[in-house]
């Protein structure tokens, strides 16, 4: 078992950097709109963040939701994005690019990477959307992406805990191989036997209520699938501890 893996936390707000930072946790994914999956926070928030902890922060890099098939306006913003969190100091980016055929897109995908450069580099979930999980990671230890963020193909790490096992050991020192999805501080420390990696991604929220005591039950900010407006969300520095504490 590799002897101290690095734990990254995904979240969306500062309160919640705070949070994981305050847990013991290594490094953050900051995101806004997780409902999406994750997507690009806002520069404020990030440079709000780096004021407020010293935690490492990666900074995802999704302009919006759906597929990570993108327009040229689309690739556009994720570059602009990149340039600007550059100069706030973060320690790395957090991107994903597929063709329409569902292959690492090697070409926009190299062009992200030589802007994002010195920060450090992660391909996120979309490497779960290819066709060929083997002819992917091998294209990213090309491309030189310094880590793989992965359910091992499946909707849960629980569910791809076997290919997740095996990508890491074909992986070696080449690229790290990070699950992310479905870990909590209960299944971690048996999913962390089985797959060995040196770093994992996990998402540990709790719920507050809302400051609002007034609340118009027939108006809403969202579509029909939505979350409540007042019920707010954050990560939990006690579950962060309870992860961090079997490490």
């Amino acid at each position: 078992m590799v002897d101290r893996p690095i734990i990254e936390i995904c979240l969306e707000s500062v309160e919640s950097v705070i949070a994981a930072e305050k847990g013991g946790a290594d490094r953050v994914e900051l995101c806004s709109d997780l409902f999406e999956g994750g997507l690009t926070p806002t520069i404020g928030t990030v440079k709000t963040a780096l004021k407020k902890s010293n935690i490492k922060i990666n900074a995802m890099i999704r302009p919006r939701g759906g597929d990570f098939c993108y327009s040229d306006e689309e690739f556009e913003v994720m570059k602009e994005d990149i340039k600007a969190f550059k100069e706030t100091g973060i320690n790395g980016i957090v991107f994903g690019i597929l063709t329409p055929e569902g292959d690492i897109d090697v070409k926009r995908s190299k062009e992200i990477i030589e802007l994002a450069r010195p920060l450090a580099v992660t391909f996120h979930r979309a490497f779960d959307m290819t066709r060929d999980p083997y002819k992917s990671l091998e294209e990213l230890i090309e491309l030189g992406v310094d880590r793989v963020l992965t359910s091992g193909q499946e909707a849960t790490v629980p569910e791809g805990d076997d290919l997740l096992e095996e990508l890491v050991q074909i992986a070696g020192d080449r690229i790290i191989v990070m699950p992310g999805c479905g870990i909590t501080e209960r299944n971690f420390p048996k999913l962390r036997a089985k797959i060995k990696a040196k770093e994992y991604h996990i998402y540990l929220p709790y719920e507050t209520t809302s400051k609002m005591k007034f609340h118009p039950g027939h108006i809403y900010m969202g579509g029909l699938l939505r979350q409540s407006e007042f019920t707010i969300t954050h990560t939990s520095s006690s579950r962060v501890s309870d992860v961090m504490g079997t490490l």
